[in-house]
């Protein structure tokens, strides 16, 4: 989880990316992959931390399924609980677990919307055998989204962004 907070840190050092990192492990703890979000950098919305480190992890190990059908154990540490983009890629992604240090509430506190997500999302995935473990670092990881917001980092895909209903193009 460390290393997760601190990627997210160095986005935010750097303004290279809003204030969220992921990283994909083995289970004998070794490094598959990182991901750092590049949504702003990279003008992409889907390139959340989440969605970088899996994507990353899949290119390394040469398959869509990390866990090879559950063959395999990998897990999934992330910075923040994942926005309705990244809870609908862990799935199928194959990882056998998500790790999580701040809240959605945390990321909504500083204005960003993370979407819809079912109420029990850490039920739904632990129905479909992904363990959930939340909490981990979280005063590291919310200091990490609080010093991104003072810093002027850009709040993309605010939360109150459609309040009323209507689209601003």
């Amino acid at each position: 989880m460390r290393l997760t907070i601190e990627l997210s840190n160095l986005n935010v050092r750097h303004a290279s990316g809003g204030p969220f990192g992921a990283a994909v492990f083995d289970n004998g703890g070794r490094l598959v992959a990182p991901g750092m979000n590049l949504v702003v950098s990279s003008g992409c919305s889907l390139l959340h931390a989440e969605t970088a480190a899996l994507a990353f992890a899949q290119k390394v190990l040469g398959r869509y399924d990390i866990g090879a059908g559950g063959r395999l154990l990998y897990e999934l540490y992330a910075s923040t609980e994942p926005c309705a983009i990244c809870f609908g890629a862990i799935p199928w992604s194959g990882v056998s677990a998500l790790l999580c240090g701040a809240r959605s509430e945390d990321a909504l506190a500083i204005g960003f919307d993370e979407g819809d997500k079912p109420a029990n999302w850490a039920a739904s995935l632990e129905k479909r055998g992904i363990r959930v473990e939340l909490d981990l670092l979280r005063p590291e990881a919310v200091a990490v989204l609080q010093d991104y917001v003072s810093s002027g980092g850009e709040i993309y895909n605010p939360r109150n962004r459609f309040a009323d209903g209507v689209r601003r193009i």
